[in-house]
């Protein structure tokens, strides 16, 4: 009888944990997107990250001339694995646009990152960065995104998102017609 119990239990909480995970990260409603889910910030400067190597170590600055989408993530964390195939279709959609740039930034190093890469297929612009990050950019939870422009911060998310959602590409084309 014990077994059935735990078995009973056990089952339960699979199925919340399940449930926690799709309306944490694929539950959308097919609603725009609100403040709520892309917190719009105006006036904020000093949100360009500076030491940031490539993969093979070479130091890069981020285009402050250009519309910027930087996602901080790490090859360990959950989430941020489970948004980078929208990710990688943002970034198709974009990679040929002149006034974009995407950083994908990470503080792991090369060893841990290039495997990783290469075991995913992911065709993005990986980067490293180990320095403190301007205040606007600052927080402990990941992955968090930011889509910047000329020192502003457009748009961010702190959490997994479907970054190839209809509304994102509105919101980067709506943005680039300003520019």
């Amino acid at each position: 009888m014990a077994n059935v119990s735990k078995k009973v239990l056990v089952s339960g909480l699979i199925v919340v944990a399940a449930l926690a995970v799709y309306f944490s990260f694929f539950k959308t409603d097919g609603q725009q997107v609100s403040e709520e889910a892309v917190k719009i910030s105006q006036g904020q400067t000093g949100v360009y990250l500076s030491g940031m190597s490539s993969l093979d170590g070479q130091q890069i600055a981020m285009d402050q001339e250009k519309l910027v989408f930087l996602n901080v993530w790490a090859t360990w964390c959950g989430p941020c694995n489970m948004e980078m195939p929208g990710i990688q279709k943002l970034y198709e959609k974009y990679k040929s646009h002149e006034k974009v740039a995407f950083y994908i930034v990470s503080d792991e190093d090369a060893e841990t990152v290039n495997p990783f890469i290469e075991r995913k297929g992911y065709q993005l612009p990986f980067y490293r960065f180990t320095g403190a990050y301007p205040a606007a950019l600052d927080g402990n939870a990941i992955p968090r995104t930011y889509i910047i422009y000329k020192g502003k911060i457009l748009a961010q998310e702190v959490g997994a998102s479907q970054w190839d959602r209809p509304e994102i590409a509105e919101l980067i084309d709506k943005s680039l017609a300003e520019i």
